[in-house]
């Protein structure tokens, strides 16, 4: 629950029996609630801008809009700044997961996963976290960024990261690599409160959404690289 409501999602995906199969396991948790159903992106674009779903489960391949195009279209909704994404994809190394990721999403979710991973990724997501195992963003930033040219975006990434400060760089860094504000705080000797802190003001200088974005952009600017 968030703040004692109930989590409610959005599914879009274009199979049907994706959709029934997901809804009827989120209806067997007391936290969880799914709120619409969507076939295409553009219906997802359209539902969640009605329903202000908490988050939206995401599938990459639709029509009308396929999951990347609108998750950046979600994302640049001012109305929509609660909303968060979970992409569903078949293979943890889908091309198109990074691009997603990029595009704003919160994080990824395998479709073969198990009934409380789900519920749980739910959670995590709908609180700002990313869901991003650090093992796994490695090998979508080896396979695509690095063969990616750093030109346009990247020299206002450059740019905006040269704004950080030491501490702040340090902790972007940390989060990176897959650790959470407590883990921070045990690593650099500060409490988890003004490891938020800082977070905030990073997010607000590099224009992230989330967490999630701030690992996208620490691999990007090369902040951090794959093989970390």
């Amino acid at each position: 629950m968030i703040d004692g409501k109930l989590i409610q999602i959005l599914i879009a995906d274009d199979q049907d029996i994706v959709r029934s199969g997901y809804k009827l396991i989120l209806s067997s948790y007391d936290d969880l609630v799914v709120v619409g159903e969507a076939r295409t992106g553009e219906e997802a674009v359209s539902l969640a801008q009605e329903l202000q779903p908490d988050v939206v489960l995401m599938d990459i391949r639709m029509p009308k809009k396929n999951g990347i195009e609108a998750t950046r279209a979600l994302m640049a909704d001012p109305r929509l700044v609660g909303v968060h994404v979970l992409v569903l994809t078949t293979f943890d190394i889908d091309e198109y997961v990074y691009d997603a990721l990029a595009a704003g999403a919160s994080g990824f979710l395998l479709k073969d996963a198990e009934p409380d991973d789900i519920a749980e990724a739910i959670r995590v997501v709908s609180k700002g976290d990313a869901l991003i195992q650090p093992s796994v963003m490695r090998r979508l930033v080896g396979n695509f960024v690095a063969s990616r040219p750093r030109a346009g975006k990247h020299e206002n990434l450059t740019r905006a990261l040269r704004q950080l400060t030491d501490r702040e760089r340090e902790i972007l860094i940390l989060v990176a690599r897959g650790l959470n504000n407590e883990e921070i705080a045990a690593e650099l000797v500060i409490s988890p409160a003004t490891v938020k802190t800082h977070i905030g003001r990073i997010m607000n200088k590099l224009d992230a959404h989330d967490r999630a974005q701030l690992v996208v952009a620490a691999y990007e600017g090369g902040v951090v690289s794959a093989s970390v």
